[in-house]
């Protein structure tokens, strides 16, 4: 686990007052993580709702032990394309309200976004395109990036006008801050680091008015990373980037308590090329 410098994750117990416990991460192929230890972590972690990107398959895809999960309420949103991106949420307490999607004719059935409404708080898995320079694909992160800023300053004034808080989580697929990632010199004109791909991250957080949660809490720390490449000894150097992120509303930023990576311990055991980012709130729905 990486909490400024290494700590296990908590429990419930010690806090002051009921807490919600979000973790985000992207799986790499839900079906493949499975297989490596995802569900062990499932089974074993103490979060309410979990955020999942790149799931790589449509519900009836899921084999029996993901597509029956007691005490959890799944909301899964594929992609059109077979095999590409898809999202989904987990939850301890039913929905109030699901959406796929934030109104884009474009990306909508990319498998890129869906929230849900819980008392008080509105959750949001997201998979950002990674983009390449000089290609369509990094074209169309651009279109992704316009229209979901929209989207972002839209949520959070009509959750403020209804009272609730909205925290974002998933795979932005950009480092905002030269601290976010190893290599960050030599890295200065990929995608994922380039100028106007972190401007943009300052203006969600500048113009938009989201807080990002894990920096808030670790100013001054490096990293903590969440990503890795499987080249190389990536891993084992800690020669990573800060992708994955939970971006939230004002109010619930104030109440988070405390939040980590949770690192695997060797290269072995991890089941994805992320891992989780976990985030506590104080706050009970």
């Amino acid at each position: 686990m990486t909490q400024c410098g290494r700590a296990h994750p908590p429990g419930r117990a010690g806090y002051p007052s009921p807490v919600t416990v979000v973790t985000s991460v992207n799986v790499n192929g839900v079906r493949a993580a499975a297989k490596k230890g995802f569900l062990e972590w499932l089974s074993a972690t103490r979060a309410d709702v979990i955020c999942l990107q790149e799931v790589r398959c449509e519900p009836g895809q899921l084999p029996v032990e993901l597509r029956e999960l007691p005490g959890w309420h799944a909301v899964w949103a594929p992609a059109a394309t077979k095999g590409r991106a898809g999202v989904a949420l987990l939850s301890r307490k039913a929905p109030e309200r699901t959406a796929i999607g934030f109104g884009s004719a474009e990306f909508d059935n990319s498998g890129r976004y869906v929230e849900i409404d819980l008392p008080g708080m509105t959750v949001a898995s997201l998979y950002l395109p990674s983009g390449e320079v000089g290609t369509e694909r990094q074209d169309e992160k651009e279109r992704f990036m316009a229209e979901f800023l929209v989207h972002l300053t839209e949520l959070r004034q009509r959750a403020a006008e209804d009272g609730r808080e909205v925290v974002v989580c998933g795979d932005w697929n950009i480092a905002h801050r030269e601290a976010d990632l190893k290599n960050w010199k030599a890295n200065q004109k990929n995608a994922g680091f380039l100028p106007e791909e972190r401007a943009w991250l300052t203006r969600v957080l500048d113009e938009a008015g989201y807080v990002d949660v894990v920096r808030q809490l670790h100013p001054d720390q490096v990293g903590p990373y969440s990503w890795w490449s499987y080249r190389g000894r990536a891993f084992d150097n800690d020669s990573g980037w800060r992708i994955d992120y939970q971006i939230a509303s004002p109010g619930l930023a104030e109440r988070a308590v405390k939040a980590y990576v949770e690192r695997a311990a060797t290269h072995e055991e991890r089941w994805s090329d992320h891992a989780p980012v976990t985030a506590v709130f104080d706050h009970r729905f």
